[in-house]
């Protein structure tokens, strides 16, 4: 057993500190916890969270480091607890699923699956998402239309909780409805990272399969991967012919929603840049081998009827690992020393009606903000994501189709402010009809955890009436309150977007 004295408390003056408290995808934020513990085993975890709550000091956990709120760079937060050095993936037999360390990454994950055993787990887009904090947020990327969320592979989850004394205990919580600890596998398969424990190790195991082995618990990896990228001048566009394109967009997004689509094996991502950046991109990648080239072709000739169509098309035909570990490397590259971010994410029951197009390109060629790095981004959802019953993770959004994200970056500490208010702006203004979010109904289905924007709790930007808890998690927020009540009774993890328990 590891005890706490085995754990080095890495201070400020130690060059490990930096190397955990910098390594943040958003640089609009900056930690500094009094120390900062790295975690080589669930005990590791234990101890950790053990010392913090009898020291009183408020603790989180980074794994990737891909958080684009402030939940673990917080002014508030004394510890830090990286689960990174946890990265062991094999294959267990007693549960017949692939168990999966939660500082393992996505990347880390998708070569150990492919190479060991020719299978994959839907994860996330980025390869260097860590695994922990990503499968409790629900876990979208590429194959989502073909295979769903990785949560929904989600068989059972470690995880190290604090009980009403303060003691930290180590969980097993599983899929199986008799399970007494059900609740808390329920609560981590869509509620997100920071809510009621540390994360230490996910089982992975289809929910069809009758086989045992390590290649038949989970989907087979695809064969290849074909991508594509094709693009719009802005020189070329005026504002009927970008309300053409959107209506395209539309158009082929609600035809080919359906897990029954011959292209939901054919991700796709549209980017409406500011007209600053000179172009508009779609991109996409296919699984359907030799037919991917028809599904490419029928797309773009969808998107360019009746008006510009889109040129200088990329095509490359990669193996699936190949493509895993740097997919898209133009759209995931960052300059030295990283980028701030803000992203304001929505789900969406349909594509943009011809109000919010009108919105869009007034907000993407308006000369009254300098924004360079402004977009609006729609990917492709819906499919097999949607053959599951909203109730049956946490993850509640089963009728979207799309999800977007208005989005802006920068450089400079300076350009913050016009930023946040060009940005705020465009989201207020898409979602005018919806209180200035996307309130759940017609039209929209909410916000996606994994996307968090704080924002969605602020009443001056929210008007709708609609909390925050119901955008991200519909009619099973009283369920995680209750999850919330019993597995973090003392409210040791928590943030801003967090769960708030059940009183009375």
């Amino acid at each position: 057993m590891v005890t706490s004295r085995d754990l080095d408390r890495i201070g400020p003056g130690d060059p490990r500190y930096g190397a955990v408290v910098d390594r943040r995808f958003n640089k609009r934020f900056a930690a500094a916890p009094d120390y900062v513990r790295v975690a080589r085993s669930t005990e590791d975890v234990a101890a950790a969270v053990g010392d913090a709550v009898r020291e009183g000091r408020r603790l989180v956990v980074t794994g990737g480091g891909h958080c684009l709120e402030a939940f673990v760079s917080d002014p508030e937060v004394k510890v830090i607890l990286d689960v990174s050095a946890m990265k062991r993936i094999a294959f267990d037999p007693e549960r017949a699923a692939v168990v999966i360390e939660a500082g393992a990454t996505v990347g880390e994950a998708f070569r150990a699956l492919a190479e060991r055993w020719g299978v994959v787990v839907p994860l996330g887009e980025h390869p260097a998402i860590g695994t922990g904090g990503h499968v409790a947020g629900g876990a979208f990327g590429f194959l989502c239309r073909q295979l769903g969320l990785a949560a929904d592979y989600l068989h059972a989850v470690e995880v190290v909780t604090v009980n009403g004394e303060g003691r930290p205990e180590i969980v097993v919580a599983t899929r199986e409805p008799s399970d007494p600890n059900h609740d808390l596998w329920w609560g981590l398969t869509g509620a997100g990272g920071g809510n009621f424990g540390v994360v230490t190790r996910q089982w992975f195991r289809s929910t069809t399969v009758t086989g045992a082995g390590p290649a038949t618990v989970l989907p087979p990896a695809p064969p290849s991967m074909t991508t594509f990228r094709a693009e719009w001048s802005w020189a070329d566009l005026d504002r009927a012919a970008f309300a053409r394109i959107c209506r395209n967009h539309r158009a082929w997004s609600e035809r080919t929603a359906g897990a029954d689509s011959p292209y939901a094996t054919l991700w796709t991502l549209i980017e409406l840049h500011r007209k600053q950046f000179g172009k508009l991109i779609v991109r996409g990648a296919s699984t359907a081998g030799d037919a991917a080239g028809q599904q490419i072709d029928d797309l773009l000739a969808a998107l360019g009827e009746g008006t510009v169509a889109p040129g200088n098309c990329q095509r490359a035909r990669h193996s699936w690992l190949e493509f895993a570990l740097d997919p898209f490397p133009d759209m995931f590259a960052m300059p030295p020393g990283g980028v701030s971010v803000k992203v304001k994410d929505a789900l969406l029951r349909r594509g943009l009606d011809d109000r919010q197009i009108d919105v869009a390109f007034d907000h993407l060629t308006s000369a009254d903000h300098d924004v360079m790095g402004g977009m609006l981004g729609m990917a492709s959802y819906g499919g097999a994501i949607n053959l599951v019953p909203p109730d049956a993770t946490a993850s509640a959004q089963r009728d979207a189709i799309l999800d977007l994200a208005c989005t802006t970056g920068w450089l400079d500490p300076r350009d913050e402010d016009k930023n946040l208010v060009w940005v705020r702006a465009f989201y207020r203004a898409l979602f005018a009809d919806g209180g200035g979010v996307p309130a759940p109904g017609d039209a929209y289905a909410g916000a996606f955890i994994n996307h968090p924007d704080v924002d969605l709790a602020d009443p001056a930007l929210n008007t709708s009436g609609v909390p925050w808890p119901t955008l991200y998690f519909r009619d099973g927020y009283p369920r995680l309150q209750r999850v919330k009540a019993r597995w973090d009774p003392k409210d040791v993890f928590h943030h801003a977007l967090s769960i708030r328990a059940a009183r009375g």
